[in-house]
């Protein structure tokens, strides 16, 4: 989450969101993470004091205090563990079930706060994501869930061998099927029709 005081979504060249001072989040969905979670961390954004007051105090106001706009950006890349040099996003939930929970997200958001002022990307889209930090100002944020599996290797290991288990299944189909495919067998030359092209040597006479 970034304090801004401006931030913009560009898709294929045109701008399809922007708000002025306020927050720009960057939403990273984890495969543990669930409705209640997406509620716990849609009232912390909102509530969390990141402004100053009138009198000039650091830290003292909330987005909806100030009646500032959020733009909410879904980013499946904050999931991101290494293996060696290479990044890894196994523990970022799949694109299927991603996008049902982030437009929850939004909604969430939408109820609390005022919904003209919570805008959103283009979910899936490849994004140009345009951001002024105030500050600069970035608080990263954990769901309890999030947090709680993380910080356990053991937990970490599990899950990732989860998504690996459903990706294999996934993709399982059409490659197994290919191997098991039977070779056609070679039947005699009479067994046809005679007739050039004809496919009917590879049928049962």
């Amino acid at each position: 989450m970034k304090r801004v005081t401006q931030a913009s979504v560009t898709v294929g060249g045109q701008q399809i969101s922007a708000i002025g001072q306020g927050l720009c989040v960057l939403l990273g969905i984890s495969l543990e993470d669930t409705q209640k979670e997406l509620e716990h961390m849609a009232r912390k954004i909102l509530n969390l004091r990141v402004f100053e007051d009138e009198s000039g105090k650091q830290w003292s106001k909330s987005v909806m205090d100030k009646q500032y706009e959020v733009l909410c950006v879904s980013q499946f890349t904050l999931q991101c563990i290494l293996k060696g040099n290479k990044p890894d996003f196994h523990l970022a939930m799949p694109t299927e079930q991603a996008e049902g929970f982030y437009d929850s997200f939004l909604e969430q958001l939408r109820k609390v706060y005022r919904p003209e002022l919570i805008k959103d990307g283009k979910f899936g889209a490849y994004m140009q994501v345009h951001i002024q930090n105030d500050g600069p100002v970035t608080i990263e944020l954990e769901s309890p869930a999030a947090s709680a599996s993380t910080s356990d290797p053991k937990q970490l290991s599990k899950l990732e061998k989860q998504q690996q288990r459903k990706e294999k299944t996934r993709t399982k189909g059409p490659s197994e099927s290919s191997k098991e495919r039977p070779t056609p067998r070679k039947e005699d030359c009479s067994a046809s029709s005679g007739a050039e092209g004809d496919v009917s040597s590879e049928r049962e006479p």
